[in-house]
């Protein structure tokens, strides 16, 4: 009997050692498998602020990321990336600080594409498979903090009572907002000084940085407005080199470049 329990003990440690060695099965990808289109971003590191947009497109069924359209020269936040807050998991990355209000940062991440804005009446606009939003005088982007409008877009006059201090005013940007996407990040739900009023839009030149969106030329944000659909629920993946070769795997994320 004594034998059969020093048996047991012994094939009870194994089993302990071989559940510990067993390896843990893969968190699965934030990307959600009804996602059809992805732009991809990818700077060189967290301080850079020039890179290269990709666009890929897949069939159903999580089948393989595929090109569409050739890769675009973009601008990012005169500090580079700051982690954001999207649909990627919110732990801190190594080397990479938290994004915040006002750092000069674009947001790294995984974050929704929800709306397209611009200067053009809508009458005057066709072909858009997103919801569009005409940039007129009264709409603002609210940067305060301090208010409940933190990180909206908002018609002035549609409020009852205006408490910020603080907006973009984007009828007055008047190059770089002529047409533009919404970039869904810190949104859901909008965390006080998380970082605000993030979009794709129009660079100034290759050379001049944005404040905390990803700029490009005016004829690829034109491709990139047409190309994209809501009922393929687009998404902004934006990442670092390194950050690109950590995630690749996990997220299932396609070869740059092709």
């Amino acid at each position: 009997m004594r034998h059969l329990n020093v048996v047991l003990k012994y094939a009870l440690v194994l089993l302990l050692l071989q559940a510990c060695e067993s390896p843990q099965p893969a968190a699965p990808s934030p990307i959600p498998a009804e996602s059809r289109q992805m732009l991809l971003v990818v700077i060189p590191d967290a301080d850079a602020i020039q890179g290269r947009l990709y666009r890929y497109e897949r069939g159903a069924g999580q089948q393989a990321w595929q090109p569409a359209g050739v890769p675009a020269a973009i601008v990012v936040g005169y500090n580079g990336l700051g982690w954001g807050r999207g649909m990627h998991p919110s732990e801190a990355q190594p080397d990479m600080p938290i994004k915040r209000e006002g750092d000069g940062k674009s947001p790294a991440g995984i974050f929704r594409l929800s709306t397209i804005f611009g200067f053009a009446p809508p009458d005057s606009v066709s072909g858009f498979k997103l919801p569009y939003q005409h940039v007129t005088e009264v709409l603002e982007c609210v940067d305060d903090t301090a208010s409940k409008y933190y990180n909206r877009i908002v018609a002035r006059d549609a409020i009852d009572s205006v408490d910020w201090q603080s907006s973009e005013k984007m009828h007055k940007i008047t190059v770089q907002y002529q047409l533009g996407v919404t970039v869904d990040h810190n949104s859901d739900p909008v965390l006080p000084a998380g970082g605000s009023c993030i979009f794709l839009h129009i660079w100034k030149s290759a050379n001049d940085p944005t404040s905390g969106c990803t700029a490009m030329t005016a004829e690829n944000m034109q491709a990139i407005a047409a190309w994209l659909d809501g009922a393929q629920q687009p998404l902004l993946v934006q990442l670092t080199e390194p950050l690109y070769r950590q995630f690749k795997a996990t997220w299932q994320l396609p070869e740059i470049g092709q």
